[in-house]
């Protein structure tokens, strides 16, 4: 989860990045930072690409909280936590925040809530199918995310 500044005001994005080809499953922004808001979130993503088998959050309270904690246990999730002054423990996702600020919102400053939702819409589309990242062989994260799910198809 990160904080968007606006022209006035701000937000909250939560993002869904699947490691391994650093493709966002789903991301939702809000005005406040509710486990809910994160639960179907998370909801959402497995909906749209199906369920992963561990997730990784920082030890922020809503991803510690009791719904939180129970979503996953219900649906067979492996919990993994970052530690406590391990910084590196979050690199991707602390990435995607950085690409996200620094190549949208710092470029395109949204009046509103809804200015920033249809701007993000446009960002994770370019940074999913478009994108070439160098930390993936020069690839978009949609190539090498499909390529996985279609190799687990046929293997």
């Amino acid at each position: 989860m990160t904080y968007l500044p606006m022209s006035k005001g701000f937000m909250y994005l939560v993002a869904i990045l699947d490691v391994y080809s650093r493709f966002v499953v789903g991301w939702d922004i809000s005005n406040s930072m509710q486990a809910e808001w994160v639960i179907q979130t998370l909801q959402l993503a497995i909906l749209s690409y199906g369920k992963c088998q561990i997730i990784n959050s920082d030890q922020g309270s809503q991803f510690t909280c009791k719904k939180w904690v129970e979503y996953l246990k219900n649906e067979t999730i492996q919990i993994s936590m970052d530690g406590k002054g391990r910084a590196i423990d979050n690199v991707y996702i602390e990435r995607l925040w950085r690409t996200v600020k620094y190549e949208y919102l710092y470029l395109n400053p949204p009046d509103d809530g809804w200015q920033l939702y249809q701007g993000l819409e446009q960002f994770f589309e370019r940074y999913n199918y478009h994108k070439y990242h160098q930390g993936i062989d020069r690839s978009t994260p949609a190539s090498r995310f499909y390529s996985i799910k279609i190799e687990s198809v046929f293997n």
